[in-house]
């Protein structure tokens, strides 16, 4: 269980060709917890820790049940007080500032990390609390909760040795600085003489190393997987990860000089190993280097028997003046390593302030942008229901439109239906009395062709013939027949011509009909225009008015 949601990152070791000391199975640091708390009521760690607590330690005739409801909570976190709280305090600020859970101060992160380091500086009162220690439990924190976090790291600290290393004024640590360099001349003699040459020593460059188990400065997906080895192989696990560290490093050391060199190891080897793939190449490496125990069970009897011979040759005047410069000099490191680490946390303050602000400021414009395109939605939102309203009214108005067009165009049929059968019936009754007129004229033609005196005054087209001087005209019957055959003709002639007026007549009357079906025709089809192009510059009205609210 983690507070970030963290899993141990392990290695792959099907991939590695890793020594069958340094196999183990499964995801052994996130069940490393849950297997010290399940195994029984009292964690063993603690267990073993509270057996060999010293016998003025308050805890001592505690149960470990006790002690951590002692420890976590918070009344007593509140009323407990540690010799070294203001150490916590100051170191709890740099660790880790980068990381999200570590960053705010007074946050659950930092919160936690200060129970636990405090924790163990009450609980642990011949070593308390030292530098560096609040990365080991910040890593811890990153994979369970603070009660199996603090369980942990006191079974790291008493079952795994890392306690030894702070015991007897370091005196454990010069024995594994003076193993590593012992494993340096058999594993790379020409960096170990390179070192010699520059009087640079172990403890200059690997004390973190060891103190923090490489935590302080590697990235931490490095840190998760040399800590499952440790847990699995032991604290020499570290001999291995330090071996490989100079070994990957070895052309790039032979290059520098004493000021460079620790340079390199306080800047530059961390930087090379944020990568995942170079990560994972140095754990691979460390895995297949065999150290075994019985050799470093030798270097640390010569280590015994080298420090016996100097006391009994050494001066104890300048026994204690060389200790005197060593710690001066382990002094001098370690302030400026809290100088470089305090430098680090402001720089990381301030990019984290600039990055804040950063924030805030695109927060604003993205507010602002929000806003604004809400604005632009509801506006959208109020055009589009105008335009729908207008829709609707064109449509309707369309409608009525055309359902009145329709009227017309039924009206305007009926009548031109009435005017052509007008004009049909009158071309009908036309042709009649032109037939009959016909008949008739051709039955006057005929009587006059029977009729001899007749013959004499009309030619075969009808027209009356001119008077012979020569024939005698003194009849008065003969008068009267000509002036009635006259009559008659003019009756005729004057039939003739009143036809000949309707037939014009009706013409007319056609002509008028045909003038009122096209202007009846044009009134329809003026009509669809008209309506089709109120449609369309309504449409094209409200799509311009729409483009220049848009831009």
């Amino acid at each position: 269980m983690s507070h970030l949601g963290c899993r141990s990152v392990l290695l792959d070791l099907r991939l590695l060709s890793a020594p069958p000391c340094l196999l183990f199975p499964g995801p052994l640091f996130s069940l490393f917890p849950l297997l010290l708390l399940s195994a029984s009521p009292h964690p063993p760690c603690l267990s073993s820790a509270v057996h060999r607590a010293e016998p003025h330690s308050c805890f001592a005739r505690l149960s470990v049940k006790d002690v951590l409801w002692l420890l976590f909570g918070l009344q007593h976190a509140e009323l407990q007080e540690s010799p070294q709280d203001s150490a916590i305090t100051r170191d709890i600020n740099r660790t880790f500032p980068a990381h999200d859970y570590f960053k705010d101060t007074g946050g659950d992160g930092q919160d936690s990390l200060y129970k636990i380091c405090k924790a163990y500086s009450v609980y642990d009162e011949e070593i308390g609390y030292c530098q560096g220690q609040s990365f080991l439990a910040a890593v811890l924190l990153l994979h369970m909760p603070e009660e199996q976090a603090f369980s942990v790291l006191v079974k790291i600290m008493f079952d795994y040795g890392l306690r030894e290393l702070f015991k007897q004024n370091f005196e454990d640590l010069h024995c594994k600085f003076y193993q590593l360099e012992r494993l340096m001349q058999e594993y790379i003699p020409d960096l170990y003489n390179h070192f010699l040459d520059i009087s640079l020593e172990a403890h200059m460059y690997a004390s973190q190393w060891f103190l923090t188990l490489f935590t302080a400065k590697f990235p931490l997906y490095m840190v998760f997987h040399i800590i499952d080895l440790l847990l699995c192989e032991g604290i020499s696990v570290i001999f291995n990860v330090a071996l490989g560290l100079l070994k990957t490093s070895k052309d790039d050391l032979l290059l520098t000089d004493f000021e460079g060199a620790l340079k390199f190891f306080r800047v530059q080897l961390p930087k090379r190993y944020r990568s995942e793939e170079n990560a994972k190449k140095l754990m691979e490496l460390a895995c297949n280097m065999k150290i075994s125990q019985k050799k470093l069970k030798k270097y640390e009897k010569e280590y015994l028997t080298m420090r016996e011979q100097q006391a009994q040759q050494e001066d104890p005047v300048e026994r204690f003046e060389r200790e005197n410069r060593r710690l001066q000099e382990a002094n001098m490191r370690l302030e400026q390593e809290n100088d470089d680490l305090a430098h680090e946390l402001v720089t990381s303050k301030i990019a984290l302030r600039k990055d804040l602000d950063n924030a805030e400021e695109k927060a604003d414009a993205l507010n602002k942008e929000l806003l604004m395109t809400k604005q632009k939605l509801i506006d959208a939102e109020e055009e589009k229901r105008r335009l729908e309203d207008e829709s609707a009214q064109l449509k309707e108005m369309c409608r009525r439109e055309l359902d009145k067009a329709e009227s017309e165009i039924r009206k305007n049929s009926s009548i031109i239906g009435d005017y052509k059968q007008i004009c049909s019936q009158l071309s009908e009754r036309l042709e009649k009395q032109q037939t009959a007129n016909k008949v008739e004229i051709e039955k006057i033609r005929q009587k006059v062709d029977d009729c001899e005196r007749c013959r004499e005054f009309f030619s075969k087209e009808g027209r009356v013939k001119g008077v012979r001087p020569a024939q005698e005209v003194s009849d008065q019957d003969a008068d009267e027949e000509k002036e009635l055959l006259r009559n008659q003709l003019r009756e005729m002639e004057l039939e003739l011509a009143q036809t000949k007026l309707q037939l014009v007549e009706a013409e007319c009357k056609i002509q008028d009909l045909e003038h009122h079906l096209g202007l009846a025709l044009s009134e329809v089809q003026a009509a669809k225009k008209t309506w089709f192009n109120r449609t369309l510059s309504s449409i094209k009205t409200a799509t311009g008015v729409q483009g220049k609210e848009t831009c």
